[in-house]
């Protein structure tokens, strides 16, 4: 009788760093069941990207979960009033979502609980992150904390992970371990304010991250971008 194969719930955004974790998961061995949000952002690429990238690396289901972050806003991301800044600046950025990341791993968790998986892979980053309080390594070892605490499957003995592959790593790091896995760049978004036509703006911080990125992993950028 064939083993089963581990499990894992996989964040996905349709972003670079999101798919590579999703390489890395099943370069691993694990199955995997990916997950999104379409909690009020200010487009939908990253949707189709996501789902795009979950079907044709061979996820096992693809979830897309429905929330309204619009409506307490407070992120540049989730309220149109607050415009895309263009320039770097110091501090923790507008496109900042308050709580994203724990609301994003606590679905996670319930979903992972009702597959039977005791490992949630999530692409934070604490390198070329932005400045987000949520993509830390502190946040993540106090979420798992927490999480071992909160649930059945941890009180009845299975082991929680959350797992963070590109927690230590640059940009140009990561690019060049999923080029390793084979991953399609070509296929993610990374744009806070995509075009029609799938056009990057090309001068966001997401933007420029991955730009840099690419130049200093010495890998082609796929992106196309407005300028």
């Amino acid at each position: 009788m064939a083993l089963e194969k581990k499990k894992a719930v996989v964040l996905v955004s349709g972003g670079l760093d999101s798919t590579t974790v999703l390489a890395i998961a099943i370069s691993q061995g694990y199955e995997c069941h990916t997950l999104s949000f379409d909690y009020g952002q200010r487009h939908r690429a990253e949707l189709v990207a996501a789902d795009q990238v979950s079907q044709s690396m061979g996820a096992i289901e693809h979830k897309v979960m429905a929330l309204d972050l619009k409506t307490i806003g407070g992120s540049a991301l989730t309220d149109d009033t607050i415009d895309i800044p263009e320039e770097a600046r110091d501090g923790i950025p507008v496109t900042y979502v308050p709580a994203r990341n724990t609301i994003f791993l606590s679905i996670a968790l319930g979903w992972a609980e009702v597959l039977g998986a005791n490992d949630i892979f999530i692409g934070v980053n604490a390198v070329d992150y932005s400045g987000y309080p949520d993509c830390r390594p502190d946040y993540i070892t106090a979420y798992e904390k927490m999480a071992k605490l909160a649930t059945k499957a941890s009180i009845e003995g299975d082991t929680l992970r959350i797992q963070t592959p590109l927690i230590d790593l640059s940009k140009a790091e990561i690019i060049q371990q999923g080029n390793a896995l084979g991953v399609d760049y070509s296929q993610t978004m990374s744009c806070y304010q995509m075009y029609d036509q799938g056009l990057a703006c090309g001068k966001c911080d997401s933007c420029r991250l991955r730009q840099q990125g690419f130049i200093e992993a010495g890998v082609t950028d796929p992106t196309k971008y407005m300028v």
